[in-house]
């Protein structure tokens, strides 16, 4: 008996070897599918370098990073400077990249690198595709990358999988950390399993000696993640290349704060085993507009397609707000909504999206402290205004320490007024701003913003 334990044990023991034994063999190919990323964004002041990790997804050299690697307000104007670095290579060996540009249905940063002989050392993960979706409970691997400062060296990462949810996207995820962010996860065959996705941190109770209570708090690890974005979300939409910085065109409807039907509303609306999303504003001239949409309509379907039953249920916004994001300029939605107790069939045509904060011209003004940016049609929304209202300019930056910011002057204020002159256009801010900034004898000027819904007089002087 115990010498046929010893057997079983033995052979179990060989098998956990073998799988070590493959698995590193594994891990030698699959490095060869990631790379640290570097880049510099040109702020007002300063050059900011800036680190992330990407993923190659095609034979061409193509790479996709994570979007948060790039901040939302950043132009891609001020975008430069792209190298890609090699796991482990030393900092001072790098390759260039041209960048591409952001998909706004995955959040993909792209760019491509641009020396062939590198490309050729790579192994785009498209190579390791998998028949099935990992299982829950099933042991699953990644790779992690050190800082830039430590050349990039890769890291072993493994967990099992907790859970697999749609959120709306198909996610695994994992007992603890298993791979780095935006990098790939695979199965114990090689299998990829799916790209590692940020925002699921974790939360905890932190305690002081004051407070016996604690205090909720979440931490989030920058650099590796828990969330695995699966298989069935990342092939896809690996095609989605932009053609340019933009990443226009963007499709748009124009409907806004979408809310989830509340249960008891859906069963007094006789909506059972049905969900829905109340439309909470519709956009001035948009195309949910022109199409008719109220607010307050109630959304069921799209293009026939009744709205799927989702938890936590407030995904669904985001499960819609990605069908309209996988669509173009001039395709047609048909939507199914509920008004008054009638089913209704808007069908709505899609239009480019207006111009987005980040994609408006700005210039910085060095001697006067600041920078300003064109009013956008998001900056309307946000302070509900109509659009005869749209005028003025945004600031995009106060200096520090500079006279301007003493005057109280803060980053996002509406700028309407300087020295009394009502800027209408963009063009008129910096024609009177470029004559303030190098006439010598003005001691001050001032401007009148809005901030919050009040208007402010704010005087900025120089002495």
């Amino acid at each position: 008996m115990l010498g046929g334990l010893a057997l079983v044990c033995a052979l179990a023991l060989s098998n956990i070897t073998f799988a070590k034994d493959d698995i590193s063999a594994l891990w030698n190919e699959r490095i060869k599918s990631v790379v640290g990323v570097g880049f510099y964004v040109d702020a007002e002041q300063e050059r900011q370098q800036i680190y992330a990790f990407g993923t190659v997804i095609d034979d061409l050299g193509t790479v996709i990073f994570s979007a948060q690697s790039i901040g939302e307000q950043v132009a891609p104007a001020q975008l430069g400077g792209f190298r890609v670095y090699l796991p482990g290579a030393t900092i001072s060996h790098f390759y260039s990249a041209t960048y591409v540009g952001q998909d706004e249905l995955t959040g993909w940063h792209f760019l491509r690198i641009t020396d062939t002989n590198l490309v050729h050392e790579l192994v785009p993960i498209t190579r390791y595709r998998a028949e099935t979706i990992p299982r829950v409970a099933q042991e699953i691997w990644g790779i992690g990358l050190k800082k830039k400062d430590e050349d990039f060296v890769p890291y072993f990462l493994s967990s099992r999988v907790s859970i697999i949810q749609r959120l709306p996207q198909h996610v695994a995820l994992a007992a603890q950390e298993v791979t780095g962010l935006g990098l790939p996860a695979f199965d114990q065959e090689g299998a990829f399993v799916g790209l590692g996705t940020g925002g699921f941190g974790q939360t905890f109770l932190q305690f002081s000696g004051l407070d016996r209570g604690g205090l909720p708090i979440v931490l989030i690890n920058p650099d590796e993640c828990a969330a695995i974005l699966l298989a069935d979300e990342v092939f896809p939409f690996l095609d989605r290349i932009p053609t340019n910085m933009n990443g226009r065109p963007k499709a748009w409807l124009g409907s806004n704060g979408l809310q989830p039907i509340d249960p008891d509303v859906a069963q007094f609306l006789g909506l059972k085993e049905q969900a829905g999303l109340v439309v909470g504003e519709v956009l001035e001239n948009s195309p949910a507009a022109k199409a008719g949409m109220r607010e307050r309509d109630i959304l069921l379907s799209v293009d026939g397609q009744a709205l799927p039953i989702l938890k936590p249920d407030r995904v669904l916004v985001t499960y819609f707000q990605r069908e309209v994001d996988r669509r173009l300029p001039d395709d047609t939605l048909r939507l199914g909504i509920l008004r008054d107790g009638d089913r209704l069939e808007l069908k709505v045509t899609l239009t480019d999206a207006p111009e987005l904060p980040r994609e408006a011209p700005r210039q910085y003004f060095e001697d006067l402290g600041l920078s300003v940016r064109r009013f956008t049609y998001t900056d309307g929304v946000a302070r509900r205004l109509k659009l005869a209202q749209h005028r003025g300019v945004i600031v995009n930056f106060v200096k520090s320490n500079a006279p301007i910011s003493t005057s109280g002057l803060m980053q996002d204020d509406w700028i309407q007024e300087v020295n009394g002159a009502v800027i209408l256009h963009y063009e008129d801010a910096v024609r009177i701003l470029e004559a303030i900034e190098k006439d010598p004898g003005h001691d001050e000027f001032r401007v009148m913003v809005e901030r919050g819904g009040e208007a402010k007089m704010l005087t900025i002087k120089f002495n």
